[in-house]
């Protein structure tokens, strides 16, 4: 299991955005219920204070939604990967075992001042997650990067669904297909596409140990 634990940075001088940002987790986790595990196990609760939390089965489903928060801003998140006491209870914050533990040393890991992207995962294979937040912060990083032109390509593409073309965006956006193109190269959506199942992979090794001993 994982379990992604997120605390919001700043509370005191920008005030408690908890709510409003449970109801864009929640929006954001029901617009992927065509995709099978992608939903959590226990939805988003608030925990503590301005922290909230979510258990997933899913490892893709982790990758992708840590990077979304991530280029939201304004929140730090850990990731555990390991078993959880069960059966699980119906509140996230009653839930209990080795991946919450883990959770909390990786939120607490990733408010370090000195990250450039917080962000932090913790597991039962300790290199595993290691690697699995190497890759995922370096993926962060360079989304950072990326300009509005980028970004407005790959949310329509993100919008569009698997199957859409570069010739579909071109037509939404009025601009050329060989522009589509420039600006996906220069997003390097290639490589975060080719980043992501890596990503994924690395967090489910994270917890492999223990599956091992099923």
């Amino acid at each position: 299991m994982f379990v992604v634990t997120i605390d919001q940075q700043g509370s005191r001088v920008v005030g408690d955005r908890v709510e409003p940002f449970l109801a864009d987790l929640a929006a954001t986790t029901a617009s992927s219920d065509g995709m099978p595990g992608a939903r959590p196990v226990r939805g988003f609760e608030r925990t503590v204070g301005d922290e909230v939390q979510a258990v997933f089965e899913d490892a893709a489903a982790v990758v992708d939604l840590v990077l979304r928060v991530l280029r939201r801003g304004g929140w730090s998140v850990g990731v555990g990967a390991g078993p959880v006491d069960l059966p699980l209870p119906e509140s996230t914050r009653a839930g209990s075992g080795a991946a919450f533990v883990l959770a909390r040393d990786a939120v607490e890991a990733a408010k370090s001042r000195v990250r450039t992207v917080p962000l932090a995962v913790r597991g039962r294979d300790a290199t595993a997650a290691f690697d699995t937040e190497a890759l995922l912060v370096l993926t962060a990083a360079v989304a950072a990067r990326r300009s509005a032109e980028g970004w407005q390509v790959v949310d329509l593409l993100d919008e569009l669904g698997r199957d859409a073309r570069q010739e579909d965006v071109a037509a939404r956006l009025g601009i050329s297909q060989q522009a589509v193109s420039k600006r996906l190269r220069a997003a390097l959506w290639a490589e975060e596409c080719a980043a992501r199942p890596a990503a994924a992979r690395l967090l489910e090794r994270s917890e492999a140990r223990e599956r091992e001993g099923r």
